[in-house]
Order: structure tokens, then sequence, then C-alpha cells
């Protein structure tokens, strides 16, 4: 699941999550893995009606595909979920999958065209939609990927995507939903990973209605102590430690920050460089010298 925004949410605005990112390197590399089960049967969304417009034209095409490219790299659980459209579409659609899915971390504007071309053809496939949405939350497109989710949630009842569709809410100026989605009696049964995720949302729209002192309770509640290694940890450590200084308390902040950078190995968030910055040395990229200033 996908966030980066304000206080480490998935999306992309603002320094605190900019640095907080993640990219959930856990996660399926093809957008759309995360379903869990299949919507109704597809269907092939070409108009022979009438003649397409260039720009309906150009989406159903989508970007070239590369010969190396092949349906079978599409991940059999998301290849049975095809199995409604006829074969040779499918082939197609799975192909636009696993390019979005290669493209989706360094090129997420071609990765969001990729699956647009697979939902010309498949619109009524859940997974087709999940992908759609989350490669429209990785290039920038809040308003696409929440519709996107929405429609994939009411197809497969799926509840995974409850925190990005939070964060979209955000990132279009309405935190009082993504609270309402925070609400959710359902958010109780994500994986934790994913509660931990929605906290971060949750805090962050608290922050974005000027609220600090709520933002840090709600992150407050949560498993700050946790002795995990999990990038869950890290992320909500890193939140915690941003909202700190926001409340003006630099101490608890910096000592939060080194808090993070001891739980994150694999250096998914900036908190080092954060922890120079606020101590006053000069962080150096190798780690291996840091000077006074």
């Amino acid at each position: 699941m996908a966030q980066e925004r304000r206080s480490g949410g998935r999306g992309g605005r603002g320094r605190d999550e900019a640095r907080g990112r993640s990219e959930h390197r856990d996660r399926p590399r093809t957008p759309g893995g995360g379903a869990r089960r299949g919507g109704p049967p597809g269907g092939d969304d070409r108009r022979p009606a009438r003649a397409r417009t260039e720009e309906e034209q150009a989406r159903y095409d989508g970007p070239p595909l590369d010969e190396s490219i092949s349906a079978s790299d599409l991940d059999r659980n998301i290849r049975q979920q095809l199995r409604g459209i006829p074969e040779k579409l499918a082939a197609r659609v799975a192909r636009h999958l696993v390019a979005a899915g290669q493209l989706l971390d360094v090129d997420p504007r071609t990765a969001y065209e990729h699956t647009l071309a697979a939902r010309a053809r498949a619109s009524r496939v859940a997974v087709v939609r999940e992908a759609c949405g989350e490669a429209a939350y990785a290039a920038g497109e809040y308003a696409e990927a929440l519709s996107e989710l929405r429609a994939a949630k009411r197809m497969n009842g799926a509840i995974d995507y409850l925190p990005v569709m939070a964060d979209c809410e955000r990132a279009l100026g309405r935190p009082q939903k993504a609270l309402d989605l925070a609400r959710d009696p359902k958010v109780a049964d994500l994986p934790q990973a994913l509660r931990a995720e929605m906290t971060i949302v949750e805090a962050g729209a608290r922050r974005d209605m000027g609220d600090v002192d709520a933002a840090l309770r709600t992150l407050e509640n949560a498993p700050l102590q946790s002795r995990s290694r999990d990038d869950w940890v890290v992320r909500i450590r890193y939140a915690y430690a941003d909202t700190l200084l926001a409340a003006g308390r630099r101490d608890d902040a910096v000592a939060w920050f080194h808090r993070t950078v001891g739980a994150d190995g694999e250096g998914i968030t900036d908190a080092a460089e954060r922890v120079a910055e606020l101590e006053g040395v000069t962080f150096v990229e190798d780690d291996t010298e840091h000077d006074e200033r």
C-alpha cells in the first residue's frame, strides 16, 4: 500500500513526507498485486460502435511494450483473475500490467499509462482497477487513484486500500474525509503494517487541520516501542519524530529521530540526515565522517 505525504504518507508533497518515504519495498512489484479476490468477469471495453478520439486511441494503445515482456511474467494469481476475458486480450492486459510493475518506482507516469491501457481493455476486472489506482497514486493523480481504488473495493470487497484512499483524501485537501476513513471499523482488521500506515495518515490529517497535539496523541497510541525491524516501525517512528518537531519539542524529536535511525537498517528514511541537521553537523552520504560546522 501506498504513502509519502505530510507526516509519512505515501503520495508526494512536503519535506517531512518526502524524507519519510518507504516506497513499500516489500510489496509486489506489479500494481494490483494486493488484491485478495477477483472481481466480476472482465470484458473488452473496445467501442466498435463509433470511432475513438485520438486521445482515447492513445490511451487504449498505451505506451510501447518491449518484446521481452511476456504475459507469463505476471503473477499467476493475477493472471487467473483475467480468465474472464478473451485469451489474446488477457495476454495484452497482462503485459501492460507487467510493464507497469517494472516502471512503478522509476517512471510512475508511464506506469500509469500502461494501467490505463489495461483498464481500457478490462475495466470490469478488480485487479486491473487496483493496478490503475496504485499507479495513479504513484504518479500523483490522487483523484483518479481514489476513483479507481473505490471501484476495485466495490468489486472485490478488499479493505487493504483504505490507507491509500485516506491519503488521497488528504492530498485532495479533504483531511476530514481522511479521518472518516481512518475511523472505519474495518481498519481494525488490517494487517499491522497497514494499520500503522493508517495511523500515519490520520496523524497527518490532524496536522493538516492545525491540531498538532491531536496528531501526537494519535501516534502515541501506536506501538512506537515495538521491537520489530519491519518498515512500518521505522515509518511510524519517523512520523512521530517529525510531529514532535512540529510541536516545538526539538529535543524529543532528536531522540526519536535517533530511535528511527536505530531501526532503519535499510535506509528507507533520511532520519540520519535529520539528526545531523538538528545537531549541527554535516551529514556525509557514505557515513564515514560527520564534521562540526
